[in-house]
């Protein structure tokens, strides 16, 4: 009786958790597609589940990954950002980027988070224990995020709105630009899904498709969000953006070695006067390549998430209405106002493919104009000076931009800032150089101290209309201790990609972010090859010295008589006396017996 009055309390209990008007949990999931110029196609995947604030200080856990949860608790993080991203956004071919860069970092692996502590101290002291946490669940390096590499940006980053007002947050910002992604960050990445990879739009996921990629970028977002009506929110987001090759992707796996086009499936122009069967003048191909989900990801994508919630359009694609579309029969279709947004609500069982053949389609997807474009390199040359380049142009023809620009650089790289000195090129092309407070309006700077802290630099600049702002500074670079230097020191050292925070246009909410490639920097390096034949020399005259000293020390020279006599007394002498003794007393008795 006793056992079943508490199976029934037990139960009783889980299903008021379960109906409880508290626990608003719910999780939603979405792969948007758009072909892109030169063959590319952009796969944005999405997920974003929520849970309540009373649950997840509880710990009770129902989307919400449990093994992030406990970390974030632990470490008293409020708001965590972490960004995993390789190659590079070919902003002139494929236009803006997605999101606005807002789930976009830099190279390698690029973190931040606002954290609830006391003082700057214990804020740090919470930050290691974040990083390290977080480096054993994604399989990353992020426990070298020491005190070199992380910062405190001012103005470059906003938290979210819906903070507690009683929290003391810091932000914390780390960087890894050397930091290589690959497969082992995203098995943990796809754990902390609700379906896994099993089922939905992560079932596309392969590692090999996603990192061979000519962009990737992977994302985790957890912020508070409390809504004018109910409790607050505590909700995770986790991005996959890719621009796949269309013509990479479908190589099959077992033969992805790329063949020249067999003669007679080449298209030619035969109206050159030098045509013939050895010579060929490529004709432009006019039509748009054909693609479904399982050439391009190698699998079909397996039905719906049986978690998702009250979410019909899984899948959008964004092509011209013209463009035809195959779909399976029982997927629903809609159309969107804008004239090419197109979704489809999935049978949740049935797997979904998608396919668009080749087809000649006389109109494009308009790409938004880019409102800002910067470059940054490292100019001059020599072992102990050298200098930073960073080049902002504005495409506008009407108003000027502003932003905010943010750059992070290690503790061996000392930067001289009075030698700012900033560049205009106008409507005219005539370059000519300009105060440097015209173009930058504010400045913090913090200055780097050896083996602590690297140097920040955040500037508020402002590009006029149709303009090229050039800045430029000189720094100095350190000589590192031997012991400082990696295995492969003559590669460079990675400088962590500088971050740009464009405001709020009038049509948009949130800011426009933009990431600069990160960069190598050459420091003065020894020959590591010196020591090596140092030490091969020393040892060879050293053990040459020593076996003289010690064969004089140990061991005793006698003359022949002597070393006869002394032969004899040993154990070894005496056996071999016997045995000659024997020898001879047996021939002398085969003699007598002759």
């Amino acid at each position: 009786m006793t056992v079943l009055f508490f199976f029934l309390s037990l139960l009783s209990l889980v299903c008021a958790s379960l109906s409880s008007p508290s626990a608003p949990s719910d999780y939603h999931e979405r792969l948007d597609l758009q072909p892109l110029p030169q063959s590319s196609l952009l796969a944005s995947f999405n997920f974003r589940s929520n849970t309540s604030q009373e649950s997840f200080e509880q710990r009770h856990f129902r989307y919400f990954p449990r093994a992030l949860g406990q970390i974030l608790q632990h470490a008293h993080t409020k708001e965590l950002h972490l960004r995993f991203t390789t190659g590079r956004w070919d902003a002139e071919s494929w236009g803006p980027r997605p999101w606005n860069g807002s789930k976009e970092g830099g190279t390698g692996v690029e973190l931040w988070a606002w954290i609830d502590a006391v003082d700057d101290e214990r804020a740090f002291a919470k930050w290691i224990t974040l990083t390290q946490s977080l480096s054993g669940l994604f399989c990353a390096s992020m426990n070298f995020v020491d005190s070199t590499r992380t910062t405190r940006p001012v103005v470059s980053f906003d938290p979210a709105e819906d903070h507690s007002p009683a929290s003391s947050l810091h932000l914390l910002h780390g960087t890894l630009p050397g930091e290589v992604v690959c497969t082992e960050n995203l098995t943990p990445f796809l754990k902390l899904l609700p379906c896994k990879g099993k089922a939905g739009i992560s079932s596309l996921f392969d590692g090999h498709k996603l990192f061979d990629a000519s962009w990737q970028s992977m994302s985790v977002d957890v912020r508070p969000i409390c809504p004018e009506q109910g409790e607050c929110l505590v909700q995770i987001e986790q991005t996959v953006d890719m621009v796949l090759d269309i013509d990479r992707s479908k190589r099959p796996r077992d033969n992805p070695i790329p063949r020249p086009v067999p003669n007679d499936q080449l298209a030619c122009d035969a109206s050159k006067p030098y045509h013939s069967d050895d010579t060929c003048y490529p004709l432009e191909n006019t039509l748009e390549k054909g693609w479904s989900l399982a050439e391009v990801f190698g699998r079909s994508l397996n039905g719906v998430c049986p978690l998702t919630e009250g979410n019909p359009e899984t899948v959008c694609l964004r092509v011209p209405n013209e463009r035809r579309v195959d779909i399976p029969p029982e997927v629903t279709e809609t159309r969107q106002a804008d004239g090419y947004t197109r979704c489809f609500a999935l049978h949740p069982s049935t797997p979904f493919d998608l396919s668009i053949p080749e087809q000649e389609v006389h109109s494009q997807v308009p790409l938004k104009e880019r409102s800002l474009h910067a470059e940054r390199t490292i100019v001059g040359h020599g072992q102990e000076r050298g200098g930073m380049r960073i080049i902002f142009n504005n495409p506008s023809e009407t108003s000027p931009v502003e932003f905010i620009y943010f750059e992070t650089l290690p503790w061996f790289l000392r930067p001289f800032v009075h030698t700012l000195q900033a560049t205009i090129t106008g409507h005219d092309g005539v370059r000519r150089q300009v105060p440097s407070s015209q173009i930058v309006k504010e400045t913090f700077y913090r200055p780097a101290i050896d083996r602590k802290r690297g140097t920040q630099l955040e500037l508020t600049l402002s590009v006029p209309a149709a303009s090229t702002v050039t800045l430029t500074y000189d720094f100095e670079k350190a000589i590192l201790r031997y012991t400082e230097y990696p295995p492969d020191a003559n590669r460079g050292f990675n400088v962590a990609p500088a971050v740009i925070r464009l405001n709020p246009q009038d049509n948009e909410s949130s800011p426009i972010y933009i990431r600069t490639t990160s960069l190598l920097l050459p420091l003065p390096t020894p020959d590591f090859s010196m020591p090596y034949n140092v030490i091969i020399l020393t040892s060879t005259v050293i053990a040459l010295a020593f076996g003289n000293i010690f064969n004089l020390l140990v061991r005793r020279f006698v003359s022949k008589e002597e070393a006869a006599a002394l032969m004899a007394q040993t154990l070894k002498g005496r056996l071999l006396g016997k045995i000659v003794a024997l020898r001879d007393r047996i021939r002398g008795k085969t003699s007598k017996t002759e």
